[in-house]
Parts: C-alpha cells; sequence; structure tokens
C-alpha cells in the first residue's frame, strides 16, 4: 500500500526532527568535550611549567656545585704556590 503525499511529508518531517535533536546532542557533546580538552591542555601546560622550573632549579644547584669544586682546586693549586696538588681519587 502506498503512503499518500501528505503523510510521506509527514514522515520526512518526523525524521528531520529526529536528525535535529541528534545533530543538537551531538553539538552539546562536542562543546563539553572541548570545553574538557581546553581544561586538560591547561593542566599539562602548568605540569610541564612546574617540571621546567624543577630542572632549572636542579641545574642551578649543580651549577653552584661545579663553581664550589673549581674554587676548591684553584685553592688547593695556589696553597702550594702554583703547583697542582695531587688529588686521590675516591673508589667507587
Amino acid at each position: 500500500m502506498a503512503l499518500s503525499r501528505t503523510r510521506r511529508v509527514e514522515v520526512i518531517e518526523e525524521k528531520v526532527e529526529s536528525v535535529e535533536t541528534a545533530v543538537t546532542e551531538i553539538r552539546a557533546e562536542l562543546r563539553g568535550l572541548t570545553s574538557e580538552v581546553r581544561s586538560l591542555r591547561d593542566e599539562l601546560r602548568r605540569e610541564i611549567r612546574e617540571g621546567d622550573d624543577e630542572t632549572r632549579r636542579q641545574m642551578r644547584v649543580l651549577h653552584e656545585d661545579v663553581i664550589a669544586r673549581i674554587a676548591l682546586l684553584q685553592e688547593g693549586i695556589d696553597a702550594r704556590n702554583g703547583r697542582p696538588r695531587k688529588v686521590r681519587r675516591r673508589p667507587r
């Protein structure tokens, strides 16, 4: 049995409404996902910055340690009138 023209239009309108509802739901979900991705991106950037700050702090500590060791070596050289002193290596 063939559908009347009026009924076919009604069926098409129902399908269009269904598609519109689905599109609206998908848009809402995408907005939520976009917000979540932005939040995660911001958190990741913060963690990277904190890691960079910690790396810089460790590098400063190591740099200061090297400078202090060089100063101690220089003191040893100066104490012997410019002659290097013998340094015993510690066993590892």
